[in-house]
Formats: C-alpha cells, structure tokens, sequence
C-alpha cells in the first residue's frame, strides 16, 4: 500500500468547506460497468480478478463508476455532492500501478452550465491550494457540440456513433475521418453475409449466421449472440456506404481545428455555424451559458483554451470535458467532463444529470518536491 499523501488533510478540508458529502467506496468493485462503460484506454489497465462465485470482479480503478453505483443503492435525494480522496488501481506507463486519487462528483444539479463551471472553479481551487503560485493551464472540450455538429451535418447514426465513441482518442478519430473520405469496400464480407448485410436484413443475417455457427459446432451461448453479430455488421456496412460530400467534410475539419481562448469560443463557434451554414441550437446556448458562468467564478477566460478536438479517452462523457495541467507540464493534474447518461446505464430508474473531477495527487506531490 502507498502512503497516505501529506496533502490529504488539506484537501478534505477543502472539500468539506464546499460542501460535499465524504465518502468511501469498496476496493473490490464488479467489473462489467468499467469494461461496458469506461473505455478501451481504462479497460486493458483494469486489474481483474473473480470471487468465489465466480463473478468478474476488479481493483477499483476510478471512483466515479463506483461512486455513482453507491449512489443509486443509497437511493439518495439530489442534488448531492459526493467526494472523495483514496487508492485507484491500474496498470500505468509511468509511476505506480497503486495511486491517491481524489475528486468531487456533482450529481442531479439541472442547470448543467452552472455545475459544469462550479466543477472546473473546484478543481481549480484544490490546485491553487496546493500548489500556491503555480501558473495552471487549463483546456475545454465538449462533446454536446462535436455531436451537434455531426448531426447538423446529416451524418447517419451509426457514423455519428462512431465518430463520438473516437472523441477523445486522436488517433481513433484521424482513423475514422479518413474512412468518412474514402469508406473501404465491403470486400472482405462473403457473398451472401455481404448481401443481407447491405439489404439491412438483421433477421436473415442472424438466422445465416446461426446457421453457421451450428454448422462449425460453435454454440451460441459461448460468445456473441448471431442477432449481436448480424447487428453490427449491418452498421459496418451502412458505415462503408457513406462518403461525405467535400463541403460537408471540410466543415467537420473546420470546426476540429478550432482552438482558440474561451472568452472568444463563443464567437468563433457561432462564426463556424455561420459560415457552414449549420444550426447547432441549445448545444451552443449551453455553451456559452457555461462560459459566462465560469468567468463569474472568477476564473479568466483568457486564460483557459477551447480546443474543438479535445476529449477525454473514457466513454461515459457526454458534454464538458476539461484537463488542468501545470503551466509547464504535458502531464494533466486533473481530469474530468459530464456524464449525464451514466447513473441510467448503472441502474438508475430515472435520468440523473452528473459532472466531476478527480485529481492525481502523486502528480501534484512529485511538483512539490521538485520545488522545494
């Protein structure tokens, strides 16, 4: 076990006086919502493990998963403030694979602008508190408006999908756009999988693909279902018959190239809009509702980048997404982003907006060191 890091009492402290609700959650958690929901980035460095009854389980390797499942269970009244400071678990290209995570997560808050600012003003704060002097650099991603803008374009749902599960990842989304351009054959499918396929027939697909499997002695129940295989290479080959028109196209190449400070986000986005001709409607109110909330934080919107391209490699974001780094770092100190259809995909009966952060505290105290 790593040692409790000196800077804990101060950030309890702090988390305390903005009003959050202390919690612990188990280091054993099950494993299937990490593997469904956080990621290809965060599901090859889970460590997993089974109980005895022979269910999946894994070290804990975030806490907003586990936070949201403890949440549900306690049947809690929102708005609610969760945080928290303990061990995360993953496998790590640099430092241990044992380290203190700490975070807040602000849970059925309706006024997202609001909560999205008071979020990133917490983490802002937690920094400054710890690292007094130190100049942060702070970056803005939103995937409300990458998926408005997808849509303003006309883009089918299965290309919508794809090109939103690759927000955040730089080379899964160069990939994608480069199959948007120029959408590979469908040469590698066999005649009559390639023909159901195309014709969008899931039911002669799957009843094919049984046939199949009976065929080759694969029982159905040993892996994916046919109507799971029929479904998905439906998708694949509606996503192989798609080219964007070159307009289209390069507005989608405009609108990832903007990166610009925030108090002139708004400006350029509408600009964008206008310019391609595209209504991107509450997505861009909500954008700029939450800009003016920020700076009503007092935190300088000159100071912070928008970057139209940045996301975060977990798959449960929805709107926000930020990272604040040291001024001279490369390494984020913090992470977070909006999660509002999450607590629906664990079990909640009803939709329950969320957004939060958590923070690398061994990050933050290798900084301290080293300025000492």
């Amino acid at each position: 076990m790593t040692s409790r890091p000196a800077i804990a009492t101060d950030i309890t402290k702090l988390f305390a006086a903005r009003d959050t609700h202390a919690v612990e959650v188990a280091v054993l958690q099950p494993a299937d919502p990490f593997l469904d929901m956080a990621g290809e980035d965060l599901r090859r460095r889970i460590f997993l493990t089974e109980s005895e009854t022979g269910k999946t389980l894994c070290l804990r390797p975030e806490f907003t998963i586990p936070v949201c499942l403890d949440h549900i269970a306690s049947q809690a009244g929102t708005p609610r403030r969760y945080s928290y400071l303990g061990e995360v678990f993953r496998q790590r290209r640099d430092g241990g694979n044992e380290f203190f995570q700490a975070g807040i997560e602000d849970l059925g808050d309706r006024d997202t602008a609001a909560a999205d600012a008071r979020s990133l003003a917490d983490a802002h704060a937690l920094l400054s508190l710890v690292l007094p002097g130190r100049k942060l650099a702070i970056t803005l991603g939103d995937q409300t408006l990458f998926e408005a803008v997808l849509a303003a374009l006309g883009l089918p749902r299965g290309w919508r999908m794809r090109l939103a599960r690759a927000f955040g990842s730089a080379p899964m989304l160069e990939a994608a756009l480069a199959d948007l351009a120029n959408p590979p054959r469908n040469s590698q499918l066999s005649g009559p999988v390639a023909l159901l396929a195309l014709d969008g027939d899931a039911e002669g697909l799957a009843a094919h693909i049984a046939e199949g499997m009976e065929e080759a002695g694969l029982s159905a129940s040993s892996g994916r279902a046919p109507a799971d295989i029929a479904r998905r290479l439906i998708e694949k080959a509606q996503l192989r018959s798609v080219r964007l028109s070159d307009d289209a196209f390069s507005a989608l190449k405009g609108f990832l190239g903007i990166d610009v400070a925030l108090d002139g986000a708004t400006a350029a986005l509408e600009k964008f809009a206008a310019d391609a001709g595209l209504s991107l409607g509450p997505a861009l109110e909500n954008f700029a509702a939450r800009a003016r909330a920020i700076e009503a934080h007092g935190l300088s919107a000159a100071q912070i980048r928008y970057d139209a391209a940045f996301g975060r490699p977990l798959d449960y974001y929805t709107g926000l997404v930020f990272e604040i780094a040291a001024g001279d770092g490369d390494r984020p100190l913090v992470g977070g982003g909006r999660y509002d259809r999450l607590l629906t995909l664990l079990g909640a009966k009803k939709p329950i907006p969320g957004v939060g952060f958590s923070v690398w505290l061994d990050r933050i105290e290798a900084l301290r060191e080293s300025a000492k």
